[in-house]
């Protein structure tokens, strides 16, 4: 698959007109502000090929004048194919380095010949942020699914170590993930093993209960469930699923001591999919307790995972260019910042403020003087649905015109804003975007995000909300349209219709596997979206150039291009 580099050129020629840009953001001025911005590269290795995960956040980078390397797709992990670490490995080394003279004092040390050359870092080379799960188990979902020996785990996350001290002059950021306890076989997504979609609430239960005995006292009742769940779930599944989340425990605490080490710039440690009570949970406050004993300052345990890579993208521009950019948050009103979201087990606030402190930001009370006010669009009540439910309408509730209002008053105050929309999953707030829309502020802002888990869209918000400040406001617009068009175009909007039309097309598939007539279903997807775009955002004639694919053979996600 091609890593947006149509993308990238259609950006550069989307005409004026587009965004209301001017002449004096074209041609040599152009050409002179990626140059006085142009400070090496970054070597990113997300933790598989999803679109977001990968070339997504590559392009925000580069669009700030870093040039941003990434692996071929065929290296990269997906959901039926695991990824290979060894390969990424060769080609990690590969990608960072160059071959140069010797110095004397090699050639004495060295026994070198005359003509022989030395490896060393690319000097080019300024940052390597990378998955620690692509590069120990293949990729994310190999982290779920992998049959590897705790020994060759233990050697690949050493070779962190080994490429540190084979090149010292290596900045690495590095994120790893604590395994995701999902609720249920449908929400797994096939991407546990097989025997979850069948036992996946039970486990899920069980283990809600085992972390709720560490921490207070069952009832008599909840521990007669226990040792029901216990009966109940099959022996080879739960020795498996228990003996893999060891081995990936064990990993973490591996790399924990390399960042104690000094062996990496950043260590941060998502938690994938996860509840209040859970088995995540219960593994990221034992975690916790082991980053306390080690003493390090290098260290990041957060909520969220799909979102990291970005914000260490992000963090490592902000090291490079020697900045700590200043954030501020605020909420709607009702349980606003103590909003617990699906799929977290904390406050939406932490999660903010954890972000901030990840990408390398300062975190500030007060919005005067912030470099960006992150406004997060909760639900009054608390809750955070699905957007593909029907609650999910246009309607105007109260919340949605109290928190436009909080937009619209902040802009007037003139201040940098980006919009976080938690209040639905896996989509944006329709009530929300059909208000920004009518009040046309879809461009006033710095960066919106409101895909996958409220704390994806938090960490996405944030980070091309910073990232933006270096940004043409072309740029900016270019990002903002994609996060529109994904977001709320396709995942509130365009995904639900084709998957009720699915029974149209012969051999269709399913909505999680789609089947022989994948393309036919792209095509409708496509003349979707195109539809839904012309009606709501801003007119011009590369809508009718627009593109929908589906990577990973499901409607979950898209990838959404430009074409030629």
């Amino acid at each position: 698959m091609k890593k947006f580099a149509i993308l990238c050129l259609v950006c550069l020629a989307i005409t004026a007109q587009a965004f209301g840009a001017t002449k004096s953001n074209t041609g040599n001025k152009a050409e002179l502000y990626y140059n006085s911005l142009n400070q090496g590269k970054i070597v990113y290795i997300p933790h598989d090929n999803r679109p977001v995960s990968d070339e997504l956040s590559a392009d925000t980078v580069k669009m700030v004048g870093i040039d941003v390397v990434v692996p071929p797709d065929e290296l990269l992990g997906n959901r039926e194919n695991l990824g290979d670490p060894d390969k990424l490995w060769e080609w990690l080394e590969k990608t960072v380095t160059v071959y140069r003279k010797p110095t004397k004092e090699e050639k004495r040390r060295l026994k070198l010949k005359s003509k022989d050359l030395v490896k060393d870092l690319n000097p080019e080379v300024k940052a390597i942020v990378i998955s620690g799960d692509s590069m120990i188990y293949g990729s994310l979902v190999g982290s779920r699914k992998h049959s590897l020996t705790s020994k060759k785990l233990e050697e690949r996350a050493a070779m962190f170590g080994q490429f540190k001290k084979k090149y010292p002059g290596a900045r690495l950021y590095v994120f790893s993930s604590i395994m995701r306890t999902p609720s249920s076989g449908e929400h797994s997504g096939t991407e546990d093993p097989e025997y979850y979609q069948r036992y996946g609430v039970d486990i899920f239960r069980y283990t809600v209960l085992n972390d709720m005995a560490e921490e207070k006292r069952l009832s008599a009742r909840e521990e007669k469930e226990r040792a029901f769940l216990e009966e109940l779930l099959p022996k080879e599944y739960t020795l498996d699923w228990f003996g893999r989340r060891e081995k990936n425990f064990n990993v973490n605490k591996q790399l924990l001591e390399l960042a104690r080490d000094n062996t990496f710039e950043c260590f941060a440690l998502g938690r994938d999919d996860n509840a209040a009570w859970s088995q995540t949970h219960m593994e990221s406050r034992h975690l916790k307790d082991f980053i306390k004993k080690l003493g390090t300052e290098r260290v990041h345990n957060l909520s969220g995972i799909d979102e990291v890579g970005m914000l260490m993208l992000t963090r490592a521009v902000n090291d490079l260019k020697h900045q700590q950019p200043v954030i501020s948050a605020d909420y709607n009103w009702g349980n606003g910042r103590n909003t617990i979201p699906t799929y977290s087990d904390e406050p939406i606030d932490t999660t903010v403020r954890e972000h901030v402190a990840l990408l390398g930001g300062k975190y500030s009370e007060r919005p005067e003087g912030s470099d960006l006010l992150l406004l997060v669009n909760t639900n009054p009540n608390g809750e955070t649905l699905a957007a593909n439910l029907y609650d999910n309408t246009i309607k105007l509730r109260s919340g949605v015109r109290y928190f436009v209002d909080m937009v619209e008053e902040a802009l007037k105050n003139r201040y940098t804003v980006g919009i976080a929309d938690v209040s639905f999953v896996n989509g944006s707030d329709n009530a929300l975007m059909a208000e920004l829309e009518r009040r046309q502020l879809f461009y006033k802002v710095q960066s919106y995000s409101g895909w996958n888990t409220p704390t994806n869209s938090v960490g996405f918000a944030l980070a091309q909300g910073v990232l933006a400040k270096s940004m043409r406001e072309d740029d900016k617009n270019k990002l903002l349209l994609l996060r529109y068009l994904d977001d709320w175009a396709y995942q509130a909007n365009v995904r639900q219709t084709v998957a009720r039309q699915l029974s149209w097309f012969e051999g269709a598939g399913l909505y999680s596997k789609l089947g022989d007539n994948k393309q036919d279903i792209e095509r409708r997807a496509t003349g979707l979206l195109q539809l839904f775009a012309e009606n709501h955002l801003p007119p011009s004639d590369f809508i009718k150039r627009l593109k929908v694919t589906s990577p990973w053979s499901r409607l979950f996600e898209a990838r959404i291009q430009f074409e030629k």
